[in-house]
């Protein structure tokens, strides 16, 4: 079979755009939804057909692709699509749903004859935008020659976590992931937020770690985004982060494992955004050490 495909993506947001834009340069033929219509509008530029409703958008596509806000936004979406799905097609789920979605996913697929993929994404706007993201794929053996190309359009890298997207495998792997991205973007914003309180330079705290056991690039990076006031456009933001973030404590305490930093992390999140820094890169959490919200 050829490897370019007629692939729906359901969800434009940050993510979703830069995979749709992609896969249009990559050859494939692409149909695009967004509940808000204006915010996919920008596609048509890059050859994306652009439809009214899921159900337009997915007719006779050979796979479907969701990047939506959460799993009940993913089923409802795909509920709407119903009517132009076609049995066989490969559905690419990159929604992070979290572990508990996972199985209602799954089993709209099996009712409406889809190859379910459970494929969540590692990366933020700028390595979505380069194709450069990492895949975290679970699904079957068979049919992986169809969405290989999907992956490859999109991402740098394509890790399979087992052959039943049904058991989510991408998704744990995804939650594992994100809980350690969350611990780092809140510490890094506790350590410049005491900085600032105990009146010490924060270069100076970044200098003295540099290039030792402690350093790590991704301090620098979201550092770098407070100090110099670069929090828009995000790169993932506050409110997706806090979304992200509560997934995780419940994936934990549903199995028995209590994540006290993820809680804490969620909940500096939600502060944040309750500050009105929801739509600002999920550094902007460093706001959220400050009563008063002052300016970085």
């Amino acid at each position: 079979m050829t490897d370019k495909l007629t692939v729906s993506v359901l969800g434009t947001g940050i993510m979703g755009a830069a995979m749709a834009r992609n896969l249009a340069r990559a050859g494939h033929t692409v149909h695009a939804w967004n509940r808000t219509r204006a915010k996919a509008e920008p596609l048509a530029a890059e050859g994306v057909h652009i439809a009214d409703t899921p159900a337009q958008a997915v007719r006779g596509s050979d796979v479907v692709l969701t990047m939506l806000h959460d799993g009940p936004a993913a089923l409802d979406t795909m509920r709407q699509a119903a009517p132009g799905l076609r049995p066989g097609a490969a559905w690419v789920q990159s929604t992070t749903a979290g572990v508990e979605a996972i199985g209602d996913l799954a089993a709209f697929a099996r009712e409406h004859g889809l190859v379910f993929y459970d494929a969540p994404v590692l990366g933020t706007r700028q390595p979505a935008e380069a194709g450069q993201l990492t895949v975290l794929a679970a699904g079957p053996v068979e049919g992986r020659d169809t969405v290989t190309p999907v992956f490859d359009a999109v991402g740098a890298r394509t890790v399979w976590a087992g052959e039943d997207g049904a058991a989510g495998g991408g998704t744990r792997l995804k939650l594992v992931a994100n809980s350690w991205v969350l611990a780092a973007t809140a510490a890094a914003g506790e350590a410049l937020a005491l900085a600032k309180a105990l009146d010490v330079d924060p270069h100076g705290f970044l200098d003295l770690i540099a290039g030792g056991p402690l350093d790590m690039g991704y301090l620098h990076a979201k550092s770098g985004m407070i100090l110099e006031h670069r929090l828009t456009p995000p790169q993932f933001a506050v409110t997706t982060a806090a979304k992200d973030a509560r997934l995780i404590v419940e994936a934990g305490a549903s199995h028995g494992v209590r994540l006290d930093v993820a809680e804490a992390a969620a909940a500096r999140m939600e502060r944040a955004a309750a500050q009105g820094h929801g739509d600002e890169d999920m550094a902007a959490a460093y706001f959220a050490s400050f009563d008063d919200n002052p300016s970085a």
